[in-house]
């Protein structure tokens, strides 16, 4: 089953952070990605460039407006997500607390992720 594991935090703290610390999370992320990736269990990982560089298009005028940033008013922003070939939530959520251990902070939520073939869904 594919499941999608979506990276929330605190863009401030995460765009805080120097470029030492940056690289130590990325590597004990990299090492988590490495053996998922040698058991054939990853997909593809992005991380999202800062809100900041974010456009919107709002769709409930016509034509859509298009608009800089998301203007989401949460406390934690989407960062990033890892796509992962699981037997289940279970697993799923293993792996999100191994991604937890290697990258404090923030959130993860996890999402099963469904197939959309031609006008079919399948999952």
């Amino acid at each position: 089953m594919l499941y999608a594991i979506l990276c929330y935090h605190d863009e401030a703290a995460v765009c805080g952070w120097s470029r030492e610390q940056d690289a130590a999370v990325m590597a004990r992320l990299g090492a988590v990605q490495e053996r998922l990736a040698a058991q054939g269990k990853l997909g593809p990982v992005a991380r999202l460039m800062p809100t900041t560089a974010a456009t919107t298009l709002r769709k409930s005028v016509e034509p859509p407006l298009v608009l800089d940033g998301p203007f989401a008013e949460t406390k934690e922003q989407l960062l990033g997500f890892y796509l992962v070939e699981v037997a289940g939530l279970d697993e799923a959520l293993a792996i999100a607390r191994e991604l937890g251990a290697a990258n404090p902070g923030g959130s993860y939520e996890l999402r099963p992720v469904g197939h959309f073939h031609a006008g079919t869904t399948a999952t």
